[in-house]
């Protein structure tokens, strides 16, 4: 099996977790009305930790590598102001798709990191492509809450639409893995936007919305989040 293949396949996958995430959303109602508060609550937290695992183990730690100390913190600091603007534009223009674009704006430059670290035989691709996953299972979860709530689009539509996105991944990793391998600065570059767009959108949408008055369990799925992505990057260190 060639490793662009592999590149392809792995990526799809990754981005299958979208559609999987509004799936599961769709059968989220449970009888017990708090039992049901603290599962979407609990799945929001688990994206977070997930996203937060992927910045701090992967991204960042890959990223300064190839960069000085102030380049590195000048492209996080584009990266957040970059999803700001992306957020400030989608509240004034009344949009219910800002967790979409949310999601599909972080899965592509971390497709595209992907295939570079396929590329040049990183030995953290399969945890950056696992941590992918795990993040865009509750974003998917998120996005098609939003969407459905606007009472726009059917849920047959919200999932293919997902789906297509998914598709998009494979495309920006083969343009990474075809093109961007030799060009290590760049790709440090894109790992840093891409986590400083991850740090915003934590604590813009997501951590915010975690606390429940008088229930303490939702955030103990960040906490999970995050030690899947720890085992995972100990597991391929050994």
């Amino acid at each position: 099996m060639s490793l662009l293949f592999i590149v392809v396949i792995t990526t799809f996958l990754a981005g299958l977790a979208m559609p999987l995430g509004a799936v599961i959303a769709c059968f989220e109602k449970v009888q017990s009305d708090w039992l049901e508060q603290e599962f979407r609550h609990a799945v929001i937290a688990f994206g977070g930790g997930a996203l937060l695992s992927a910045v701090a183990l992967v991204l960042v730690p890959e990223g300064i590598n190839h960069l000085q100390p102030m380049i590195a913190c000048i492209w996080v600091i584009v990266g957040g102001f970059s999803f700001m603007a992306l957020d400030i534009y989608l509240t004034k223009s009344n949009t219910p798709a800002s967790q979409l674009a949310a999601m599909l704006s972080d899965f592509i430059p971390e497709s595209i990191a992907l295939g570079a670290a396929f590329a040049t035989g990183n030995s953290h691709a399969y945890l950056l492509a696992g941590l992918i996953a795990l993040q865009n299972l509750p974003e998917g979860f998120n996005a098609y809450r939003e969407l459905n709530a606007s009472s726009v689009y059917r849920a047959s539509k919200i999932i293919l639409v997902f789906i297509l996105m998914a598709a998009l991944g494979p495309l920006a990793a083969v343009s990474g893995y075809l093109w961007l391998s030799e060009s290590p600065q760049i790709i440090a570059a894109v790992m840093l936007f891409a986590s400083g767009g991850i740090l915003y959108a934590i604590f813009q949408d997501l951590a915010p919305q975690v606390r429940l008055d008088k229930h303490w369990a939702p955030p103990m799925g960040a906490v999970f989040g995050f030690v899947l992505g720890m085992l995972g990057l100990m597991l391929t260190s050994t």
